[in-house]
């Protein structure tokens, strides 16, 4: 959700954030939109997800790191999160690329480090923007006035927060959220000695879900709520945990959906590590990895790959919910699907 080993960036990558603060500003790209990249096709089932003519358009480009897409159908367009920046940028075709909200995550006078700002964005089941907000160290939702926030969550046991990456909402409108460290400065003091998967209660109880994965990423619900998807961007346990969410309200039988180690390759973005994940309505994952967007059956399965040339942080259904927007490294890009996301 900047410098991140855990997605495996190549040297230019690092390069090029290094020297962002000369970088020329994000752009808009210009119907008719470019396209880019390939999808690679597995198993002739993903034909019935991805037409065979589909291509991937590319939106807007020059972020250094964008995350954490949302989109917002009231208002009907796209945000997502330039972390380095604190920035939340705004997209539709009408108008193209815009800021939205700066900053997003770290609303303090000064700080060292890289990832500061929002990354994971949702809306609440009053349609408010939530963010994980690396700077602050806390899950907030953003007030009215689009200047302030309210904190949902910064600490669990009296114990501050790593840096909330990524969130979603259960059917009882409660927050799940992620704690890996990505948004820690150095020399900053850790005050929990895991990387935790949480949930908010309807009374603001924080509830500790899980303790055991190194780091825990994206988030998403099955269909009809029953299992949970955790994405662990861990090098040397790249995978997708699945946990069933028993009538006592926690969860059981957590199990590996996929291993993506063997999807690694040198290739131009063909690195990636299990990031943002979504889960469409015949419960199929879109996950961020190698290569770019793993599309994983329920039993674990690939069926095949959206490969847009870029290392894939995240990516968020859209428009009439057919259309998967991908944020990758740099560029903000898109692919029209024939399922549609989950509570479309």
């Amino acid at each position: 959700m900047s410098s991140h080993p855990r997605r495996c960036l190549p040297a230019l990558l690092h390069l090029s954030l290094a020297l962002s603060a000369f970088a020329a500003p994000p752009r808009s790209v210009p119907p008719p939109y470019p396209t880019l990249g390939s999808v690679e096709r597995l198993d002739p089932s993903i034909d019935r997800l991805i037409a065979p003519g589909a291509v991937i358009e590319k939106l807007a480009e020059g972020f250094s790191w964008a995350e954490g897409p949302v989109w917002v159908p009231a208002q009907g367009h796209l945000l997502f999160s330039d972390v380095p920046n604190n920035t939340v940028y705004r997209w539709n075709a009408k108008d193209g690329l815009t800021p939205f909200l700066k900053p997003s995550g770290f609303t303090g006078t000064s700080r060292d480090g890289k990832e500061q700002g929002s990354n994971g964005l949702a809306l609440d089941s009053k349609g408010q923007l939530v963010l994980c907000q690396h700077g602050d160290r806390r899950l907030a939702r953003l007030n009215p006035d689009r200047v302030t926030f309210t904190t949902l969550a910064d600490r669990y046991d009296g114990k501050r927060f790593n840096s909330p990456n990524d969130v979603c909402y259960d059917a009882q409108s409660r927050p799940y959220f992620t704690d890996p460290p990505y948004g820690l400065p150095p020399g900053s003091v850790r005050e929990l000695d895991y990387h935790g998967v949480y949930r908010v209660e309807r009374d603001g109880t924080v509830t500790l879900l899980v303790s055991d994965l190194e780091r825990p990423n994206g988030i998403a619900f099955s269909p009809d709520f029953k299992r949970l998807y955790v994405a662990n961007s861990h090098r040397p346990r790249p995978i997708v945990m699945v946990y069933e969410i028993g009538i006592d309200d926690r969860l059981h039988n957590g199990r590996v959906v996929i291993d993506t180690s063997p999807y690694f390759d040198d290739k131009p973005g063909g690195g990636g590590l299990p990031d943002g994940l979504k889960a469409d309505e015949q419960g199929n994952l879109w996950v961020t990895g190698p290569g770019g967007v793993l599309v994983v059956r329920a039993d674990g399965k690939l069926l095949g790959r959206i490969l847009p040339g870029h290392t894939t942080a995240n990516c968020g259904w859209g428009d009439d919910g057919r259309t998967l927007y991908l944020t990758s490294n740099g560029v903000l890009a898109r692919i029209r699907t024939l399922t549609k996301g989950v509570g479309w």
